[in-house]
């Protein structure tokens, strides 16, 4: 069994097949998935999609790229999506320095905003940082994020961040780039951490693992990912699918 920790199913690249390809999960060995939120749209699409299948978790929260859309009001409004039944975490949330806009200091805002309302509804986060990571670990402990929990998801720093990320209680979300060539500081990282930190994501439709890449990535290429970490630690990669998938349903709470 596995356990998709991380996808966007409301993308509008599935807009063509999203039920046929959903209705492969379960007979393919994905028993759950966790459709997360980039905006205040995306959010209320993944609580749409939780409530209409019975193996989909609705993540809800702001992403970085779009925290210019967000004010008091729509924070209040994300609170009350987090209060339905099948939202199991706020998300994604955090830093992302790749581009130049939204400003830092907007991002920075909206991150410590976005963790203090997981604290208070009482629900893990999910984290999204890329090339961020001394003020994505500041404001981490700034918030004390370790008594929130969650994950440090398409992870893509060190061994020794993953580390400290740990140490406060989080897991490392790992994907599709476990499989690339240049994927090393991740395998790295794998090879380091134990597996009760590990969950499995995809991130899709992006990130694809090979011999995929490139192309739309679905939950259904998760056994490749499952048989790199299982070749990285040396375990079996029944092992790899049952620890990872208990650690998703600690993690989310189910």
């Amino acid at each position: 069994m596995i356990f998709d920790t991380h996808a966007h199913y409301d993308d509008e690249q599935f807009d063509a097949d999203r039920e046929a390809l959903l209705s492969q999960m379960k007979e393919n060995g994905i028993e759950r998935i966790a459709d997360i939120g980039a905006s205040m749209a995306s959010s209320k699409e993944a609580l749409l999609l939780s409530e209409k299948y019975d193996f989909i978790y609705a993540v809800v929260g702001v992403h970085p790229s779009e925290v210019e859309e967000l004010n008091d009001d729509k924070l209040e409004e994300l609170r009350i999506m987090s209060r339905k039944p099948k939202c199991v975490a706020i998300g994604e949330i955090g830093l992302d320095y790749h581009w130049p806009e939204p400003s830092r200091e907007l991002q920075q805002h909206w991150f410590s905003r976005q963790l203090s309302l997981a604290r208070e509804e009482h629900k893990p986060v999910v984290i999204h940082s890329r090339e961020a990571a001394e003020d994505t670990l500041r404001i981490m402990k700034e918030q004390k994020a370790e008594e929130i929990g969650g994950v440090v998801h398409c992870f893509s720093y060190s061994k020794e961040i993953a580390r400290i990320c740990a140490d406060m209680g989080f897991y490392i979300g790992v994907g599709g780039v476990i499989t690339f060539k240049n994927g090393k500081k991740l395998k790295e990282t794998v090879a380091d951490l134990p597996l009760d930190k590990i969950l499995l994501e995809t991130d899709c439709p992006y990130l694809a693992p090979e011999p995929y890449r490139g192309k739309r990535n679905s939950s259904l290429f998760l056994p490749y990912v499952v048989e790199a970490i299982a070749d990285i630690k040396g375990i079996s990669k029944e092992e790899v699918m049952d620890v990872t998938y208990n650690n998703a349903l600690r993690f989310y709470g189910l």
